[in-house]
């Protein structure tokens, strides 16, 4: 492919597709600054490597393959969150005044600080899909929220196909395994405490019930599966910009503050205490 041509388009790529790198990074990331720095470092790398480009791939595919490989560098040195991770971060926030004064402040002030169920739904599935290896995190991602071709994954993690359908298949059921257990929206055990005292900081509780009451999910939860109930979470993470939503500063606050509990506490993700060093991302 003529590099010149390639040169000439550079600038229409960026545009076309910074808004979903840059999304991508930062669920893979939870860190807004991490995903700029990956998103500008994966374009600057994409316009020095534009005369290797073949075409044997989509421009997409192309792209997402250097910002994924960008970011499983960075979160190589990264702990892996527990499936408790959000209730540390409830914990610390609700023992700091520092920090409980912050988030009232952003749910009070900020333009992107409303609660909202649905974009807390997407909240929660960052949190729970960061749980996973990074390598399951960046299949179920690629293939259920930006709409990658298993046979493009492939290319992307520079593996087989039928690695790629088992890691996928496994990385769901891990998910459906761990939101029966924490999801009060398929447990049918009521409101989880987030979903409640989140929206609890404008609203009040019975409001919070009418809200969750309402959603598609919810309405489902009683006659569907896991699986089903899955998919419909991800089809409504897939509509959601976490970066640009009513509650996207609200949800960074929460993401930076459950990635400190991670870090600050070495929490070990399997056996669910604090260990010496966390210091690697287990596989």
């Amino acid at each position: 492919m003529n590099n010149v041509i390639l040169k000439d388009t550079y600038d229409e790529w960026v545009k076309h597709h910074h808004k979903d790198l840059k999304s991508f990074l930062y669920r893979f990331t939870a860190s807004k600054e991490d995903a700029e720095d990956l998103a500008q470092e994966t374009f600057v790398k994409a316009y020095q490597k534009l005369s290797t480009f073949k075409g044997n791939s989509s421009i997409k595919t192309w792209l997402f393959s250097i910002g994924a490989n960008l970011a499983k560098d960075h979160l190589r040195t990264k702990a892996r969150w527990p499936q408790h991770a959000q209730d540390k971060c409830r914990d610390l926030i609700s023992t700091t005044p520092s920090l409980k004064a912050e988030l009232k402040h952003i749910a009070s002030h900020s333009e992107t600080g409303k609660y909202d169920i649905k974009e807390h739904i997407d909240f929660c599935f960052t949190c729970i899909m960061k749980t996973l290896s990074i390598e399951k995190q960046l299949i179920l991602m690629l293939a259920e929220i930006y709409s990658f071709k298993v046979k493009e994954i492939a290319q992307i993690m520079n593996t087989s196909v039928g690695v790629i359908k088992h890691l996928l298949r496994d990385s769901r059921l891990m998910m459906e395994d761990i939101f029966e257990h924490r999801c009060a929206l398929i447990s049918k055990k009521g409101i989880c405490h987030q979903c409640s005292e989140l929206n609890g900081l404008r609203n009040e509780k019975a409001e919070t019930q009418r809200l969750v009451a309402e959603t598609e999910l919810a309405k489902a939860a009683a006659h569907q599966n896991n699986a089903h109930l899955l998919s419909i979470r991800i089809a409504l993470v897939r509509a959601i910009d976490p970066l640009n939503a009513k509650g996207t500063s609200l949800h960074d606050f929460l993401l930076k503050q459950t990635e400190r509990t991670v870090t600050e506490n070495c929490i070990a993700p399997d056996a669910g205490h604090e260990t010496a060093c966390c210091n690697s991302t287990r596989g």
